[in-house]
């Protein structure tokens, strides 16, 4: 028996040995793939000061707070739409958001960018679920963990409107300094993964509305996919609502491509495009990349050449957004001051005509209610779309303006016309200014390479913007 015993542990001794082996050599057989693609594509190695664009960033707020947000608080247009611009919003970084299902490789493709695996800057990755909270990934001098509560009352930071999601979801938020030259340039933002089998109710905080004030602020958007998880179910379906508008700023991305021979992988690529068929309904497709981003060798008897050139290609797109994040940046606070004008031109039409309707003997609360249901009976939409620069696709839902006034009583409001000072000038006059010569002058001015203060519209031509496929729409 004794015997036996002895010969039962020196089999488990050699068969745990036996496995240590096999895992050496297979942690010996996997190199690392070339990294150099990546500094040199995104040009790391170039020293661009923190403080390049600083002076027109300077403009740039100057311009929001005198032109553009003494009507947005008069006429309490963040209560209609929601979105507070705040000063670290307009000096922020260009942020890059990764969404799409659990465990498709988005955590890994951010440690493969940023070459942070195996250390201990590395995000947390596996095969389960991994990523339960919203991963902000930015500079610092030295590595530092911050917590979401922190991060929302930094009012000089981007992200203190989160606060309004409660303290169940700061609890989920966490922040990333890292000393790295990329995130000297860029933001990164990892999401927790989609689950179709999980009720929202169960995050214990409402992640659609989170997910959607992200997408509002991202310059980029990787939506991650790989060949097993290609099925499209409520939550994904409802992402993708969120995205409507957005699709200039989406990249798919299809990881994980050399697990799959050739002809399987021109099938999941036509099965992708099938499942996502029904949820972009735009003429031009968003821009698919087929490759691999993590940082061991593409598996033998695979397209590593197609796999490094999409990941190129990528790193193109990523390095473009960079480039352009200060024609971004002014093309986002111009098209917000777009539609703060065209919000107080119509509670101004609401308020002209509630004091026309208005009579000695008139109810004033059912002759507004009468003007709210129905507001095409007195023209108060179309007398808007008869100003100039005003486009019926930015129209704000006339049901909004029900709950709008619902809080906000018309008698609280002033016509636009008594919205003026000797001083200060006019409300109106200023933010049409903005509008239409100093954003236009201060976006000519990166193309010419000028000092941004120094120029006007005679000289850079207010009506001639330079195209900017990034722009926000």
């Amino acid at each position: 028996m004794r015997a036996l015993l002895l010969l039962c542990c020196f089999l488990a001794s050699l068969l745990l040995s036996g496995q240590a082996e096999d895992t050496e050599d297979a942690s010996e057989e996997a190199p690392l793939r070339d990294r150099s693609h990546i500094e040199k594509t995104l040009m790391l190695s170039e020293d661009k000061p923190a403080d390049e664009f600083s002076a027109v960033l300077q403009r740039l707020r100057k311009i929001y707070h005198t032109s553009i947000k003494p009507l947005e608080q008069s006429y309490k247009y963040n209560e209609l739409r929601q979105h507070e611009i705040t000063d670290g919003e307009i000096t922020s970084k260009p942020m890059v958001l990764f969404l799409g299902p659990w465990s498709v490789g988005k955590s890994t493709m951010i440690n493969y960018l940023l070459g942070l695996e195996d250390t201990r800057y590395q995000l947390y990755t596996g095969a389960e679920p991994t990523t339960s909270e919203f991963t902000v990934l930015m500079h610092g001098p030295k590595l530092k963990t911050i917590e979401g509560i922190v991060m929302a009352a930094d009012s000089a930071r981007s992200f203190s409107p989160l606060e309004k999601f409660g303290q169940n979801f700061l609890e989920k938020l966490i922040g990333i300094e890292v000393p790295h030259k990329l995130l000297e340039r860029v933001t990164f933002v990892d999401t927790p993964g989609i689950i179709e089998n999980r009720k929202q109710q169960e995050r214990g905080y409402p992640f659609n509305d989170v997910c959607q004030w992200f997408i509002d602020r991202a310059d980029l958007i990787f939506v991650v996919f790989d060949p097993t998880k290609l099925d499209v179910g409520l939550e994904l379906e409802m992402l993708f609502r969120q995205l409507k508008g957005r699709e200039s700023q989406i990249r798919i991305i299809l990881n994980k491509a050399d697990n799959l021979a050739t002809q399987m992988l021109m099938r999941v690529y036509g099965a992708l495009f099938w499942s996502l068929a029904p949820l972009i309904n735009v003429t031009e497709p968003p821009r698919v990349y087929v490759s691999s981003f993590w940082p061991q060798e593409y598996k033998p008897d695979t397209h590593r050449e197609l796999f490094l050139k999409e990941e190129i290609s990528l790193l193109e797109d990523l390095n473009q957004v960079i480039e352009n994040r200060l024609e971004n940046k002014i093309a986002f606070i111009r098209q917000h001051a777009i539609r703060v004008r065209i919000h107080a031109l119509l509670v101004d039409r609401y308020l002209q005509t509630y004091k026309d309707k208005m009579t000695f003997f008139s109810d004033g609360e059912l002759v507004f209610k009468d003007i709210v249901e129905d507001p095409d009976k007195f023209y108060i939409f179309k007398t808007i779309l008869a100003k100039t620069n005003v486009s019926k696709f930015d129209l704000p839902n006339r049901e909004a303006y029900k709950d709008f006034f619902g809080i906000n009583p018309i008698s609280n409001f002033k016509l636009l016309s008594q919205q003026c000072s000797y001083m200060g000038g006019c409300f109106l006059e200023k933010i049409e200014r903005a509008i239409t010569q100093e954003l236009p002058s201060l976006l000519g001015s990166l193309g010419l390479g000028k000092n941004p203060g120094a120029l006007n519209c005679d000289k850079t031509g207010c009506g001639e913007t330079p195209k900017n496929r990034y722009r926000k729409h």
